[in-house]
């Protein structure tokens, strides 16, 4: 038999994972990301219900369980998306790899790893999309420090 929970204790739980989803995904792609997300999905009940459920699930059940390192759940993801060619997304995951301590080295071997498995075009588009993320990076870094 399935648990029961009442409505107040389901809304609790949304509460909760959607709180820490939001703390985690701006640790991880930085506040001013995660403002313009929601910020552009705000009137559209599409795009609002795509960002709770990416902030609850993803980011409030997935990035904040223990047994990972965010740096090992970093590598997963870059190597996920540039398997998929998805370019906008894995610059985001390169940049919260990068504030996750992973190194400049350590992502490019994870992109080397996946080209082993996926082929060299994506390989290429891989690379060309996660140096413009850590030339990027850096420079948020230089003007952070100034």
């Amino acid at each position: 038999m399935a648990a029961q929970h009442s409505p107040e204790e389901i809304k609790k739980a949304h509460e909760i994972l959607y709180a820490e989803g939001i703390r985690i995904r701006e640790q991880v792609a930085g506040k001013a990301f995660v403002e313009k997300s929601l910020n552009n999905a705000k009137g559209n009940p599409f795009a609002t219900a795509l960002q709770e459920y990416v902030t609850e699930g993803a980011w409030g059940s997935v990035w904040t369980r223990p047994g990972l390192e965010l740096k090992v759940r970093s590598f997963l993801v870059i190597a996920m998306l540039a398997c998929q060619n998805r370019g906008t997304e894995l610059a985001t995951h390169v940049k919260g790899g990068l504030n996750n301590g992973a190194t400049q080295e350590e992502i490019r071997e994870v992109l080397l790893q996946a080209a082993a498995y996926n082929g060299a075009p994506t390989a290429v588009e891989g690379f060309r999309v996660a140096w413009k993320a850590i030339e990027e990076w850096n420079e948020e870094q230089k003007a952070k420090a100034n």
